[in-house]
């Protein structure tokens, strides 16, 4: 077994992921790219050794196919983890297990009944071995042995998972037993259960081009044919490379990095402004991607600011703005005239705000904590300086914001992998353009409240599909 295959990076990234909070997308994606050492975690308790050169070599030849599958591994296991541990539990007399033996055994059965493609003693036998070369030789005969017993009975226990989607969605689909009792009750059994399915399908990842970093003249960023309005963002350290003049340019790029993709078309979508990543290395690997040719987002996400059509020149107030991708697109709509304050409730989200519009060109977003006052406000849109109340609440005061666009997402549960139908609220005043009747009425969402903003228009779209949040 190599010193580091795919199996042993998602073991790893398992066992981090409660330990700090942090997104398993980042400890993965940190995990594929790293030279830290190749099979560690303090909450799993699995030693850590120093690896060989042979196998750090091994990690940078890592294969597309590989590190696909590292990926499969860990989402999935995360994504079934409550259906995982039933299974475990069945087995083990409902004995709670040592986090790094319970990681192993929910990689091993995750292999068994969810992936088709991996031969079920390749399964078996690849995580007994990672049980011992990680520091769980004495129990490798116990995995060994629920693995195995498993393998008798897989029809069987096929048709008991099937089962336990119907008499205990929660678990079988392994979704929070409050949220299958929400849609329940607004939907009814039939259409929970086709949600359910449909949220524990696998997204894809789509990438928006950034006309920003664009070069040439022409009418319009989304027609691919802008005027470049930034100077070029180069990648210490590489050979240059000229701006894209067009999406082709992009897409001859992607070539060049071993990227498959394909073409996307939505009702909404000019054309050529989103395309599907099939098949592709590391993002932070990639130069397009450094450079920030494109950015990572679903479509769906897309549709909230086509149907705000801001304009260059305009003042955007994004309350809810992280990691950047909205704010990021209203941008190269405006084509980097004007102003958006983008705001997030802590600064690590403000962090990735600010990564983000650095690595896509953009100059006319500033990012701010999105802390809110704790009564009607019946002054100006907030913004600029304040003071925190006892709450750990900016209250903004002395407000600049003098023709605002305002974005935020309504409060609820967020569970969507993916969004088809996109996802925000937006307020903004355009004298030319905002019809009469709109002049009062409260505004009350992400923990803010408004009243009376004369000419304001009210746009909204959620990224829940309950009724309650809607």
């Amino acid at each position: 077994m190599n010193g580091q295959n795919p199996r042993q990076i998602a073991v790893r990234v398992l066992g981090q992921r409660k330990a700090g909070g942090e997104f398993t997308e980042n400890l993965l994606d940190r995990a594929l790219n790293s030279s830290s050492s190749s099979f560690s975690s303090s909450s799993s308790k699995i030693k850590s050794r120093t690896r060989t050169k042979d196998e750090e070599k091994d990690e940078k030849r890592l294969s597309s196919a590989d590190r696909g599958l590292c990926q499969e591994i860990v989402y999935g296991v995360v994504r079934w983890q409550a259906a995982l541990d039933w299974l475990i539990a069945r087995k083990t007399g409902g004995r709670e297990q040592k986090p790094g033996l319970q990681n192993l055994l929910r990689l091993g059965l995750y292999q068994i009944f969810w992936l088709d493609r991996i031969p079920d003693h390749a399964a078996v036998n690849e995580t007994v071995e990672l049980a011992k070369r990680g520091g769980f030789g004495q129990q490798a005969g116990f995995i060994n042995a629920i693995l195995r017993g498993y393998l008798r009975e897989t029809d069987a226990t096929r048709k008991l998972l099937a089962d336990l989607k119907v008499t205990d969605p929660a678990t079988g689909c392994s979704h929070p037993e409050w949220l299958v009792a929400r849609w329940r009750k607004h939907f009814g059994a039939e259409k929970t259960a086709q949600l359910l399915d449909w949220n524990n399908t696998p997204p894809k990842t789509f990438a928006r081009v950034n006309t920003l970093k664009f070069s040439g003249t022409g009418v319009s960023p989304v027609s691919f044919s802008a005027t470049n309005l930034l100077a070029p963002m180069k990648h210490t350290g590489e050979t240059p490379v000229p701006l894209p003049s067009n999406a082709g340019d992009l897409l001859t790029r992607w070539r060049e990095e071993n990227v498959e993709y394909d073409f996307v078309r939505r009702d909404w979508l000019e054309e050529n402004l989103v395309f599907e990543l099939k098949s592709h290395p590391s993002l932070n690997s990639l130069a397009s991607f450094r450079d920030g040719w494109f950015y990572v987002q679903d479509p769906g996400t897309l549709l909230a600011v086509t149907e705000l059509n801001p304009q260059p020149g305009e003042t955007i107030l994004d309350l809810c703005a992280a990691p950047g991708g909205k704010t990021t697109f209203i941008a190269q709509l405006m084509r980097n005239e004007g102003k958006i304050t983008a705001c997030d409730i802590s600064d690590d989200r403000l962090k990735l705000i600010r990564e983000n519009c650095q690595r896509l060109g953009v100059t006319c977003a500033e990012a701010t904590l999105n802390l809110a006052p704790p009564a009607p406000h019946p002054g100006p849109l907030p913004a600029g300086e304040g003071e925190l109340s006892s709450a750990g609440r900016r209250n903004r005061r002395n407000s600049n914001f003098t023709n605002p666009a305002l974005l935020f997402p309504l409060l609820g549960e967020r569970v969507r992998v993916r969004a088809d139908v996109s996802l925000t609220a937006f307020w903004w005043t355009r004298p030319a353009r905002t019809p009469a009747s709109c002049g009062g009425a409260w505004i009350c969402a992400g923990g803010f409240r408004r009243r009376k903003f004369p000419g304001c228009t009210r746009r909204s779209w959620t990224c829940s599909s309950s009724p309650r949040r809607n």
